[in-house]
């Protein structure tokens, strides 16, 4: 079938809100139409070609960032923090796969969230879900949970500021390995994680200085002091994806140019649907979110829409299964995909399988069930013979307690401390620290089973 920008909305669609006003959403749609893209398509290229990289198994992908970025909490120190974070993860990640990590962030635009019920109810007080800062707002009143289109263009703004700072992160000196003491957030300092790290960074500093004295310098090697970091978010509210795809001149492909990186949810995975209709004309890199109820013809139906080509670096299949459910429902899903001739990246999402709710009321989701999952991935790959390429994970440079666990031990009762979340629960710093250099081991393990060579 013809594919255009729009052809989606001849399609059933899911998880879209209802707005009041159709002529206020063409009017905001039409001003964000107009505003100059958020990324450039050959960025987008290089990320193809970096994840085709990962499905040979020559470099490894992490991808995580907030469950939902919120209006209220910009802030350059928060950009600050979680790009610190990122960047003492892939260095943790890096040393012990030997190869390359690349480096996907949950920001600049994941601002909409699927939600299992139309309504929330509070005591005797139903009203509509909260979706998002870019569809309605979080306070529970009848005003705050009207969909607006104007948050697009607020949301937009703020991918905007937070693209340019990650820049300027990026490449301005902050990722130099010269400066990787400087990535351990404060709170994290004294803690196992942040003394495991500073060892780590000791190391470096050595490499570093034998690499000066051979010549090698970040002046003289300029890798060593920028770095790629890509953006991502689920293409979940369509009319603002559709605002930003544009026709690349060099090459006559439309691409997203919101992010990057582009997922479709468990929720919206339908193949005969408006997302997914509206993902497979777009020439980004797509993640796919696979749950338990996904099953191979569907997963066989979807590889083919969204990837006809078989293009390498094109789907990233992102297993979201819990930890009691992912070495029942993966390997017949990781055999269906070995039986097809569609390169993949295999990663884990070890969060949203595994959420539960204390006993003191919060959402949270437990450490050790997170962890459980990422081994159970980890196994299945080890079993098929196939390769783990990643993880995804919500998480925060922010001293929150939301997730239960870690070396710290936060108990339900001391999830009310710091639950900053608006949406789902995430990891803090010290916490995903501990789950890189936990990974870091996972990974060493499969390397030392399978020689490098084999695994890619």
């Amino acid at each position: 079938m013809a594919w255009s920008p729009r052809s989606w909305e001849a399609f059933p669609v899911k998880q879209m809100p209802t707005y009041q006003d159709a002529e206020q959403v063409k009017s905001a749609v039409e001003r964000l139409s107009a505003q100059p893209p958020l990324i450039f398509a050959e960025e987008v290229r290089a990320l193809k070609a970096d994840l085709g990289r990962v499905a040979r198994g020559e470099a490894f992908l992490l991808q995580g960032g907030d469950c939902a970025e919120a209006f209220a909490e910009f802030s350059a120190d928060m950009i600050r923090d979680n790009f610190k974070l990122m960047m003492q993860m892939a260095v943790t990640l890096t040393f012990a796969g030997q190869k390359p990590v690349v480096k996907v962030g949950r920001l600049a635009g994941q601002f909409a969230k699927p939600r299992s019920s139309d309504l929330e109810k509070q005591g005797d007080v139903e009203l509509p879900s909260y979706r998002g800062d870019i569809i309605n707002d979080s306070a529970f009143t009848p005003d705050a949970r009207i969909p607006d289109p104007e948050r697009m263009l607020r949301a937009y703004y703020q991918a905007a500021s937070t693209l340019n700072l990650i820049r300027a992160f990026a490449q301005g000196g902050m990722a130099d390995l010269t400066n990787v003491h400087k990535w351990n957030l404060e709170f994290v300092r004294n803690s196992p994680q942040g003394e495991r790290f500073e060892q780590l960074a000791s190391d470096i500093d050595k490499a570093m200085s034998f690499m000066a004295a051979c010549g090698l310098t970040p002046d003289s090697v300029p890798a060593l002091q920028t770095v790629d970091y890509y953006t991502s978010h689920e293409a979940l509210l369509l009319d603002y994806e559709t605002a930003l795809t544009r026709v690349d001149s060099l090459t006559n492909i439309y691409y997203d140019l919101s992010a990057h990186m582009l997922w479709i949810g468990d929720r919206t995975r339908q193949p005969d649907h408006a997302h997914v209709e509206f993902l497979r004309g777009v020439g980004n890199p797509l993640g796919v979110k696979c749950g338990p109820s996904m099953d191979t013809d569907d997963l066989k139906k979807l590889l083919d829409t969204l990837n006809p080509e078989r293009e390498a670096g094109r789907i990233t299949l992102i297993v979201r299964m819990g930890a009691d459910k992912v070495q029942e429902h993966m390997p017949a899903l990781v055999r269906a995909v070995k039986g097809l001739d569609h390169p993949v990246v295999w990663s884990c999402d070890p969060m949203h399988g595994n959420t539960i709710k204390a006993e003191t009321g919060y959402k949270t989701r437990p450490f050790d069930q997170v962890l459980r999952e990422v081994e159970g991935f980890f196994a299945v790959h080890q079993a098929e013979g196939t390769i783990p390429g990643g993880v995804h994970l919500e998480m925060t440079g922010k001293n929150v307690t939301e997730c239960m666990g870690g070396a710290r031990a936060v108990s339900a009762e001391d999830l009310s401390s710091r639950y900053h979340t608006h949406c789902d629960p995430r990891l803090n710093a010290e916490q995903s620290l501990e789950m890189a250099f936990m990974v870091s081991d996972l990974l060493r393990k499969y390397l030392g089973d399978r020689p490098i060579a084999q695994a890619a």
